[in-house]
């Protein structure tokens, strides 16, 4: 038997006519389709290690394509942070207002020659990102997902390694049953053969198939997840960030240690990381939430200062004070965690940059 490309669709938060009739034409779509296995698991962000669903991905040992409204890049490092490793799968799906700056921002990133982190003990796999946000329709999406099984010759093995190994069986029925709505769990593979092709046993003779699908409602969460193709580890978010939610490793790389530390709804350390390489999925603004890293010919500049309005650091600064003072703590403004690391390392020669905000000086605005 062929193996199957797992098609994993995260659902959103909510319970919104629009995303679950979105969802489920694709479910719909992809089911008429042999060579693909679908899953369905709640929202991605907000799934626990350990969870059912955190425990499905895991199961998925080859490549795989993920439908989610979260951006593909705060999707790929939310799974990453999971442990559902792989090499980011090239997509072709835009934004219906996206515009054509991100060929050239993608170029930018490549010829950056700074030190990252980037991903470490990778797999041998991919994982593609569709951002359900992006387009209206399933149309768009079913053929993109028709393009990558063919022109990048996807082959994954599915759940079949998982089936034959860990979890236990009592752990893994819950998994395994494609059409429970009550919560209630089907016998394990003692009692009943586990299905081999995304369909449940008591449909296996009609051809019927179904998907997979989670049923678990997890608690909505907020933390930070750090793209470590971005991150150069300069240590500034710990600095920062006074609640205790990031740490290092054995090996003196940052990470987020204490994920449910964090303030909801404070995005202050985002503001913070001088190489936009921490993102808050679920943040109204999409460079915090993690769309492509906007790029204007490799020269940023923060407008605010030219115009008087409070920069990114005292806007983070500020959004931290409201915390503290919320948790019974004292204010510390700017007094705390904001000298930059880097302003003890030797100037450089003036670029670009240095050179543009000379001529806005000479200005006198």
């Amino acid at each position: 038997m062929a193996r199957k490309v797992t098609v994993v669709i995260s659902q959103g938060q909510s319970a919104n006519p629009e995303k679950r009739g979105l969802e489920e034409a694709l479910v719909g779509a992809l089911l008429m389709d042999h060579n693909v296995e679908v899953t369905v698991i709640p929202h991605l962000y907000d799934l626990a290690p350990g969870s059912t669903g955190m425990l499905c991905l895991e199961g998925i040992t080859g490549d795989m394509i993920v439908a989610s409204w979260l951006f593909p890049r705060a999707a790929h490092w939310t799974l990453d942070r999971g442990g559902i490793k792989g090499h980011f799968g090239q997509t072709l799906l835009e934004s219906e207002d996206e515009d054509e700056d991100d060929e050239a921002a993608e170029a930018e990133d490549e010829a950056d020659d700074k030190p990252r982190v980037g991903g470490r003990d990778l797999p041998n796999r991919a994982i593609y990102h569709l951002h359900l946000a992006a387009q209206k329709g399933p149309e768009p999406f079913i053929a993109e997902i028709k393009r990558i099984l063919s022109e990048a010759s996807v082959q994954t093995v599915g759940l079949m390694g998982w089936i034959g190994g860990s979890p236990k069986p009592d752990s893994l029925a819950r998994y395994l049953d494609p059409g429970k709505t009550n919560g209630q769990a089907r016998p394990g593979p003692a009692e009943s053969p586990a299905p081999t092709n995304g369909s449940s046993p008591d449909n296996a003779t009609t051809g019927a198939i179904e998907p997979i699908r989670i049923d678990e409602t997890p608690a909505r969460r907020w933390y930070p997840v750090i793209d470590f193709s971005r991150c150069t580890n300069c240590m500034e978010c710990i600095d920062f960030c006074l609640f205790g939610v990031y740490g290092v490793d054995a090996a003196e790389t940052i990470l987020v240690e204490q994920p449910d530390n964090c303030r909801k709804g404070c995005p202050a350390c985002s503001r913070v990381c001088p190489e936009n390489a921490i993102i808050f999925p679920q943040h109204k603004t999409p460079a915090i939430a993690g769309s492509a890293v906007e790029s204007a010919g490799g020269l940023k500049i923060d407008l605010s200062q030219l115009f008087g309005a409070p920069s990114a650091i005292e806007i983070a600064a500020q959004e931290r004070d409201t915390e503290l003072v919320a948790a019974g703590r004292d204010a510390v403004g700017l007094a705390v965690g904001v000298p930059k690391r880097q302003a003890n390392k030797p100037d450089e020669p003036k670029d670009e940059l240095d050179d543009l905000i000379d001529q806005l000086d000479d200005l006198d605005l």
